[in-house]
């Protein structure tokens, strides 16, 4: 079969499948993603290069979250605590890139030297006890018990120093 067969028989093929329509949403892709672009520059006064990376086709839902969750005061968690979180998954996974935006956007977010301290160690402390968990192969349901013992424990302290004072 010649090229020119083969391309008329792949078109004919993806019009009786209803896939013709392909290149019209390629295009929508292309004007949705420009779209994007210009959202995020008027949002953080530029595009950063990382986004102009990320695959156009998913660019537009990529933003969506990042704008909706990251960026947005609207959420239940305050902006400092959102860039703490960060920085303790970064210190993890670990991530350089991460570490140092995290970092500076918690610190514009209020965050002091000593709580960026906190969050780091506060990762390292879950990761070495997850370790520990998961290496001594501790059984989940009595896990789950024992916590659950010590947790009231320390509510019902709780409460009865604050009638106490």
């Amino acid at each position: 079969m010649h090229k020119s067969t083969g391309l008329i028989v792949t078109f004919a093929t993806a019009a009786a499948l209803g896939i013709a329509p392909l290149a019209q949403m390629a295009s929508a892709e292309d004007s949705t993603a420009q779209a994007t672009y210009r959202d995020i520059e008027q949002t953080l006064g530029s595009v950063p290069g990382f986004f102009k990376l990320f695959p156009e086709i998913g660019i537009a839902g990529a933003w969506a979250e990042f704008k909706s969750v990251q960026l947005s005061p609207k959420t239940k968690l305050d902006g400092k605590t959102k860039e703490l979180m960060g920085l303790a998954v970064a210190a993890q996974i670990p991530c350089g890139y991460c570490i140092y935006f995290h970092t500076a956007a918690a610190k514009l977010n209020g965050a002091t030297d000593e709580e960026i301290r906190e969050a780091v160690a506060m990762a390292a402390i879950v990761r070495h006890w997850s370790t520990v968990l998961n290496g001594m192969q501790v059984d989940l349901h009595g896990f789950k018990q024992e916590t659950d013992s010590v947790l009231k424990l320390a509510a019902d302290k709780a409460k009865g120093s604050a009638k106490s004072q």
